[in-house]
């Protein structure tokens, strides 16, 4: 091995996991039908498969979640039978599921069951410390420990939860999913973390379906189908070829068929935006979707393209402007609240299922087609739900997306994760939407899945109604997104032409390192309007966002002619300014002003 290599090369110790014909059955459903599979001390193993193959399962059967209705587990040694005992043994579990009480603390939530009955790990004032470090190393940002987890972003909540897990420094760390919610440079954090885990000799066992970050980060690799292991690679072996041969039984490539970004035969407009802004005191922007596009929205998590798409679809009103929906006559309605949305055929798919999307007393096909049981009814004056005409809605969206279920009646908690996304997006299928805006929907959902859903989204588009798509993976756009918008501070920050997309262009846009000339292009904001009109200085090369007019003082500009007037020439100072909540509404994370010296230099300290 050359030394270019040497450091994801670890030295592997003792086996510390061994699951031997491990058998676990919900009712019908088997989830696990004799899965084997070891990982040794000092490395990263990955579990990989479809949803619904038994990935989760097989984690909550290490983590003593699960107990086993057959075959052996052995832990270090021993066999788990309750969290309590597997924390015992020094396995930490992140699961899928973002696990926070919204209603507590960042800082009780990442002690929470640290303590006992009578007794405290350590001092309230030491626990807000290490809360306090913990998420600045992990999330790179300052946190407040005091902040109720149910006001922060998704990402800063799967955050906690890691925090959560790494306060014991675990013998085996299990990651279910756990950078679903992160963006690219969450995603990095959270590796060089897994890294130092495995180097000072954990094990590290990661569940995902991003096999780009899988091939990075894996040193062996399983993979499970219907509840078998059906291989086992190693790390020169982990290519994205192997691994979907592997997971679906045939030898092809994801990007085996390649497709062309679709584009709208005419200029038509589904829906606009005027004067919009969703950060407050932020500059105001425009927005058109036209028919038969799909808009991808990207940018690095928490710069306001959460908060763009939820206003287009309705979900929360804009801090000023007006969205706008076309019906196929061109008369334009606004859209301010769910209820206008979905008069004008607006259809939203959230990619946090948990606290926007399920419905976890009521059952697969209740959750599937409930939005429809005011437009389905028969008898008259009776007005009773046509179930009939529902089943048969239900079953064309679930074999669509291939949805792997027992009967329709079971509770949608019965599925896996990706399934029950699955079930969110044929819902808004099932509404017969004009518009269909989705928020990171793939997220935990196989690569099959996804090639199935680009499938009908296409097919939508060409049908002549529009999609606007948010994912915090930039490869999900590549052929897929006629125009791809950046966001960073708030606003749009650059735009780029889906037909020759260059993922490297995208990612320095998100960092803020492209000129910002896409935005007024004819893949920009407002597509319609002129690419050559002149540029507004709304968005001029800036390496830290977007570069602004300043007007200089007279005073200032005289002491820069004469060089006398020292006091002028104060040192740049930096100063963080975090709106209170109870405030201003949405207030983004926090803010970063720099001063300039008297001769217009910028004195970067470093960033916060």
């Amino acid at each position: 091995m050359s030394s270019t290599h040497a450091q994801d090369t670890p030295t592997l110790g003792r086996e510390t996991i061994a699951v031997r014909g491990v058998k676990k059955y919900f009712g019908p459903t088997r989830a696990l039908d004799g899965a084997s599979f070891s990982a040794r001390a000092g490395e990263i193993h990955a579990i990989v498969g479809g949803n619904g193959c038994g990935k989760s399962t097989m984690a909550k059967v290490v983590s003593g979640i699960l107990p086993v209705d057959g075959g052996s587990v052995s832990i270090l040694g021993e066999t788990p039978a309750t969290p309590a005992e597997s924390r015992a043994l020094g396995i930490s579990t992140v699961y899928q599921e973002v696990l926070v009480a919204d209603e507590s603390s960042v800082v009780d939530n990442i002690f929470m069951g640290s303590d006992r009955l009578f007794s405290k790990s350590l001092s309230q004032a030491r626990k807000v410390e290490r809360a306090r470090q913990l998420m600045e190393e992990l999330s790179g940002e300052a946190v407040d420990p005091y902040t109720l987890a149910g006001t922060l972003p998704l990402s800063i909540k799967q955050w906690i939860t890691i925090a959560r897990a790494l306060l014991s420094d675990p013998k085996i760390l299990i990651l279910d999913e756990s950078s679903a919610a992160l963006d690219f440079d969450s995603t990095e954090r959270l590796f060089d973390k897994m890294r130092a885990l495995r180097d000072n000799g954990a094990t590290v066992l990661i569940v995902t379906h991003r096999i780009a970050e899988l091939i990075r980060i894996s040193d062996r690799a399983t993979v499970l189908r219907d509840g078998r292991d059906v291989g086992v690679l190693e790390k020169h072996e982990i290519t994205e070829r192997n691994l979907l041969s592997l997971m679906t039984g045939e030898d092809r490539s994801a990007h085996g068929i390649a497709h062309a970004a679709p584009q709208p035969e005419t200029a038509e407009r589904a829906l606009k935006g005027r004067g919009l802004s969703v950060w407050p005191n932020s500059r105001t922007f425009d927005f058109d979707l036209r028919r038969g596009e799909i808009v991808g929205i990207a940018g690095l998590d928490g710069q306001g393209q959460d908060a763009f798409v939820r206003v287009l679809a309705g979900v929360r009103p804009a801090l000023s402007g007006l969205v706008q929906v076309a019906d196929r006559s061109g008369t334009w309605s606004p859209v301010r609240n769910l209820k206008e949305a979905v008069a004008g055929k607006i259809a939203y798919v959230s990619g946090d299922r948990k606290r926007e999307g399920i419905f976890a007393s009521l059952s697969i096909f209740e959750n599937m087609v409930m939005p429809l049981y005011r437009e389905r009814k028969r008898a008259g004056i009776l007005s009773l739900i046509d179930f009939q005409s529902l089943v048969t809605t239900f079953r064309r969206e679930a074999d669509n997306l291939m949805i792997k279920f027992g009967v329709k009646e079971d509770r949608i908690t019965s599925l896996s994760g990706g399934n029950q996304q699955k079930v969110l997006i044929g819902r808004g299928f099932a509404m017969r939407p004009d518009i269909i805006i989705l928020n990171d929907p793939a997220r935990g959902i196989d690569v099959g899945a996804k090639a199935e859903l680009y499938k009908h989204l296409r097919s939508f588009a060409e049908q002549g109604k529009a999609v606007v798509y948010l994912s915090s993976e930039i490869e999900e756009f590549l052929g897929f997104a006629t125009r791809v918008i950046v966001f960073r501070d708030g606003l749009p920050f650059d735009s780029f032409d889906g037909r020759n997309l260059e993922p490297k262009r995208v990612l320095e846009a998100m960092f803020g390192q492209t000129d910002g000339t896409g935005l007024a292009s004819s893949h920009g904001l407002v597509p319609k309007r002129a690419a050559s009109a002149p540029n507004d200085g709304r968005a001029s090369r800036a390496f830290d966002g977007v570069r602004v007019r300043v007007d200089v003082p007279a005073s200032v500009k005289a002491a820069m002619r004469s060089g006398g007037d020292q006091t002028a020439r104060r040192p740049p100072t930096e100063r963080f300014i975090v709106p209170e909540p109870t405030q201003v509404p949405y207030a983004p994370k926090a803010v970063r002003i720099v001063e300039f010296d008297a001769e217009g230099r910028r004195k970067d300290r470093g960033a916060p």
